[in-house]
């Protein structure tokens, strides 16, 4: 049995919408709410952030806040590298989307020689970059940086230099260079792809896996085949972003999409996959209270947490 430690990281400079920095404590009250006692049992750290940045305004128009979603990525690989060195498994529960890859950078340095597959439950492919960008927000890119894409071949802006200085860093934090090869990437539940997205994912073969294939096969055969797609990484990062479920629930997050999974499907979905022994870290992201009433999505959330929190304690146990 491994001990989990939960990684809070408050920073919401990634996104477009303000609120998701308060997705922890919206989880907490609705922790408290459920009659769970889920956060007295396990230890809990926070990532200092740097939210106050936002009153500033955004300088990078096709990567606002780089320079503090570099500091950010550096802060969250750091934790969760130490986390992991500690033996401990991190669970992280994150604000915007594009710390996600802090958390792979802090496994990569963890483990540099293992390959890391990447299980990304989500509305959208996040694999965006400053070249490609619509809006300049940078929850958008967290697997183009994981990867080391810049997606040139679909540019249609052209981002100053100092944007691509920070930039090039944010590629190698933690350590040099790719963290993951897009083929160790499994999207489950992306709806909203755009153009330099779909261009990747067909430029790679990425697996998909589509929110009706869920549905139609179940949850429990649907995690199986993502897992039986990283048969060959040796590690598995599970990254959820609640706006995989469908918007009539997940009203409370930046980004809602409509034909979703239920959260049900999300539940069972996630607490599968947590049952491989190759898992060694599950992320949820984008819970954002402001923008729903009687925190249901943060409830919603809880419940796939604290189901995939039992199924990584409770799995057999293999050497690493």
């Amino acid at each position: 049995m491994k001990e989990i430690k939960i990684i809070s990281v408050k920073s919401e400079i990634g996104a477009g919408t303000r609120g998701a920095s308060l997705g922890v404590e919206a989880l907490k009250i609705a922790s408290l709410d459920l009659n769970s006692d889920f956060f007295k049992q396990y230890e809990l750290v926070e990532v200092e952030d740097v939210n106050e940045l936002l009153y500033d305004g955004a300088r990078h128009a096709y990567a606002k806040f780089i320079d503090g979603v570099l500091i950010m990525e550096e802060r969250v690989c750091l934790e969760v590298y130490e986390t992991i060195l500690d033996e401990y498994f991190p669970l992280v529960i994150a604000g915007d989307h594009s710390t996600a890859y802090g958390t792979i950078c802090g496994i990569r340095k963890a483990y540099p020689k293992k390959r890391l597959g990447v299980i990304w439950i989500d509305a959208h492919a996040d694999i965006h970059t400053p070249y490609t960008t619509q809006t300049g927000n940078m929850h958008g890119m967290p697997l183009a940086m994981a990867c080391g894409i810049d997606n040139l071949e679909c540019k249609v802006n052209d981002p100053r230099g100092e944007t691509v200085e920070y930039w090039e860093q944010i590629k190698n934090v933690g350590t040099p260079g790719p963290k993951i090869l897009p083929e160790d990437i499994v999207y489950i539940a992306v709806r909203d792809l755009e153009k330099p997205e779909n261009y990747l994912v067909n430029k790679y073969n990425i697996n998909f896996i589509e929110t009706e294939e869920v549905k139609k096969l179940g949850p429990v055969v649907m995690a199986q085949r993502a897992l039986e797609m990283l048969s060959h990484c040796d590690l598995i990062y599970i990254s959820l972003d609640v706006d995989s479920i469908d918007s009539r629930v997940s009203s409370g997050t930046g980004t809602p999409v409509p034909n979703g999974l239920t959260v049900d499907e999300a539940k069972a979905l996630s607490a599968a996959l947590a049952r491989d022994p190759r898992v060694c870290a599950w992320e949820i992201v984008e819970i954002n209270p402001t923008l729903d009433t009687e925190n249901r999505m943060a409830e919603s959330a809880f419940v796939i947490m604290e189901a995939t929190a039992h199924s990584i304690v409770n799995r057999p146990v293999i050497a690493e």
